[in-house]
């Protein structure tokens, strides 16, 4: 069956920090846009470049009904990419379309507590997830982003402790020794105390700290099922979306190999 298309209007936009730009699509197409039930939902968004159509892959932060409103967060990089300049310079009445909403994950309410950690990528859906958690359920946070400017601030009737992990630049403008193996984010949740009782665990981000690092962590050494985590890395540094595509899809093949 094709995919579903649906094209919808800038409504507004704003910037939460000086990397993160939230569109705000509505009106109209609203109607055409399906809701689901993942706090990980996420569309394809498609853009025309010279080379064609490209699709950028992007969490839906909130839907609004009662405004009929869909809100998309952005990491934005100078003029680095395509969808982070196209929502640093889009003006309301201007249309996109898209496919989806797709996603996997929501918060489980037969966890005992909650882990959810990433850097800018994984922000959206994070904050999306917090929301969503029960009433006083145990949840740790972690959140990689380049400094206190870009840090948020969340709504949860959960019990939330958040920790917001500085790198000390954007994400594009850190060396190696903070980015990788290397970013803070893994010591970060590596360190932290691990609480009794059955977590589910939602870490999305950078690739190569993500997959190399966090994910043997949590489902070897922690023991967390393969139905309670989901770990995946977002993007991956020095790579576009259609090369991180590619690697991801051969990581996945020698998984399967081994």
């Amino acid at each position: 069956m094709a995919r579903k298309r649906t094209t919808m209007t800038v409504a507004r936009t704003e910037w939460l920090g000086p990397h993160i730009a939230r569109v705000y699509l509505g009106d109209p197409g609203f109607d055409d846009f399906d809701t689901n039930e993942f706090t990980d939902a996420y569309v394809k968004l498609l853009f025309d470049r010279p080379e064609g159509e490209v699709a950028r892959t992007y969490t839906v932060r909130s839907v609004d009904s009662a405004a009929r409103e869909i809100a998309i967060d952005f990491v934005v990089h100078g003029d680095e990419g395509i969808a982070g300049p196209w929502a640093a310079a889009v003006r309301p009445g201007e249309q996109v379309t898209f496919f989806g909403p797709s996603g996997a994950y929501a918060p489980r309410a037969d966890a005992d507590w909650h882990l959810l950690a990433g850097d800018e990528a994984a922000l959206p859906a994070i904050a999306a997830a917090v929301e969503a958690l029960p009433e006083g359920a145990p949840a740790k946070v972690f959140i990689e982003v380049a400094d206190s400017a870009d840090e948020i601030t969340f709504t949860s009737e959960a019990l939330v402790d958040v920790t917001w992990v500085h790198r000390g630049g954007a994400a594009h403008e850190v060396g190696d020794d903070r980015a990788g193996d290397n970013a803070p984010l893994i010591g970060a949740v590596r360190a932290a105390p691990w609480l009794p009782g059955r977590a589910q665990v939602f870490i999305h981000g950078e690739a190569q700290a993500v997959m190399h690092n966090l994910r043997p962590y949590i489902r070897k050494e922690r023991g967390v099922a393969a139905e309670f985590a989901s770990i995946s890395g977002y993007w991956r540094r020095g790579r576009t979306e259609e090369s991180f595509r590619v690697w991801k899809r051969e990581l996945a093949e020698a998984e399967t190999a081994g």
